[in-house]
């Protein structure tokens, strides 16, 4: 064994047995004293050890978790979302790690594709350069496009196809600043109406009918021109209740709209 490996094996496994009390892992790593002991209490984030004298001690294998829960917080995972993960069986650091430096590449791509936007318009005000309508929001475009394809990017391409995906990503990036506004507007109108639908609670009355008839409309903003089919949209309306995801992001709403939705669009689909 050369003198170079010797010394390299030497530090490994000196790093290795580095432990930290918990004064010294909230300096090192910016996280408070109370928040490491919330991660205990939670499950997430256990010490290697308690001293003695009752103190929490951390080793190695203490310190990288706790890089990953980091990385995972930066991304806008949720503690519970997180513990899942973690102890999931054949959970896999280094795979971990690609896939949060995959995700903080996006966001990256987002910030930068922001900062060239705001820089642009100052040079617009100035006088500098043109600046069209559809550059100004640009930046903003491609920050939907990517949240997209991160949340749901794998499950479209695979429900719909490639080329079906790509063309609804083509018409985000084509539109302009009044189509841009339209679509955020018809999104709030899908939302208020479908609560105040459900109120009535009735899938098949009027107001409900109405909610399905502007969530096509809102559809009808992303999708390729000539692709909406009652077919597609009822598969949608089924995957709202399905898919948890989804199913949150109604029932933030209100609780039980992913399923009111789901209902009201069976009979709007079926006319």
């Amino acid at each position: 064994m050369t003198l170079t490996l010797r010394n390299s094996l030497y530090w490994f496994y000196e790093v290795r047995k580095m432990e930290y009390t918990i004064n010294k892992l909230a300096r090192i790593s910016g996280i408070s004293t109370r928040a490491l002991r919330y991660y205990d209490s939670f499950g997430l984030l256990k010490p290697k050890r308690i001293s003695s004298n009752g103190y929490r001690v951390y080793g190695m294998d203490e310190v990288e978790t706790l890089q990953q829960i980091m990385l995972y917080r930066e991304l806008g995972v949720s503690l519970d979302e997180i513990k899942k993960l973690l102890t999931a069986p054949g959970f896999d650091k280094e795979k971990a790690l690609q896939g949060h430096l995959a995700a903080l590449m996006q966001k990256k791509e987002q910030l930068e594709t922001l900062i060239t936007n705001v820089s642009k318009t100052i040079g617009a005000m100035k006088g500098v350069i043109i600046m069209s309508d559809n550059e100004k929001f640009e930046g903003f475009k491609q920050k939907l496009i990517d949240e997209n394809e991160q949340n749901y990017g794998k499950e479209a391409r695979t429900k719909y196809g490639e080329d079906a995906v790509n063309a609804s990503y083509a018409k985000v990036k084509g539109m302009s600043e009044e189509q841009y506004a339209q679509a955020e507007k018809l999104a709030r109108e899908v939302n208020e109406t479908l609560l105040a639908a459900m109120t009535i609670d009735n899938p098949g009355g009027a107001l409900a009918q109405k909610a399905c008839e502007l969530h096509k409309q809102w559809l009808c903003m992303y999708w390729k021109d000539g692709t909406y089919s009652k077919q597609s949209h009822m598969a949608l309306g089924e995957m709202y209740v399905g898919d948890e995801r989804f199913r949150a992001y109604y029932d933030n709403i209100a609780e039980g709209a992913a399923e009111f939705l789901r209902d009201a669009l069976r009979i709007y689909c079926a006319e």
